[in-house]
C-alpha cells in the first residue's frame, strides 16, 4: 500500500508541495539565521513527498526556544490546514488513508526541531 499510495500522492499534489517547500528552504538557507529553519523545509519536503510508511517521531524538548519561534511564525497555519486537509479526507471511505498522512504532516509542521522521520 505504501507505494502505490505515495504514487497517488506523488501525482495528485504531493511533488508540488515537495519542491515549494525545498524553494522555502533554499530561501531561507541565503541568510545565516535562517538556515536552521531552511534544513527543516527540507525535512518537511521529504516527508511531504512520499509520507505513507514513515513515521514522524516529535521531541519538543530537544529544541524548546526553536520550536517556539517556528509555531509562532508559521507553524500553527501550516500545522491547521493539513488538519483541515485531513480532516475533510476522512469524510470518504478512501480519502481515510490520505487524511492519515495529512495528520502526520501537521505532527511535523508545528514541531520541526528535534523530530525524527523513519
Amino acid at each position: 500500500m505504501s507505494c502505490l499510495g505515495n504514487i497517488i500522492w506523488i501525482i495528485f499534489g504531493g511533488l508540488i508541495s515537495a519542491v515549494l517547500y525545498f524553494f522555502l528552504g533554499v530561501i531561507w538557507c541565503c541568510t545565516i539565521i535562517g538556515i536552521p529553519f531552511g534544513l527543516q523545509c527540507f525535512k518537511y519536503a521529504r516527508l511531504v513527498l512520499a509520507p505513507f510508511g514513515k513515521n514522524v517521531n516529535s521531541n519538543f524538548s530537544k529544541h524548546p526556544i526553536v520550536n517556539t519561534i517556528w509555531m509562532i511564525f508559521g507553524g500553527i497555519e501550516i500545522a491547521f490546514i493539513q488538519v483541515i486537509f485531513g480532516a475533510l479526507l476522512c469524510i470518504t471511505v478512501i480519502g481515510i488513508p490520505f487524511g492519515l498522512q495529512y495528520f502526520k504532516l501537521a505532527k511535523l509542521a508545528i514541531f520541526p526541531f528535534g523530530a525524527n522521520i523513519r
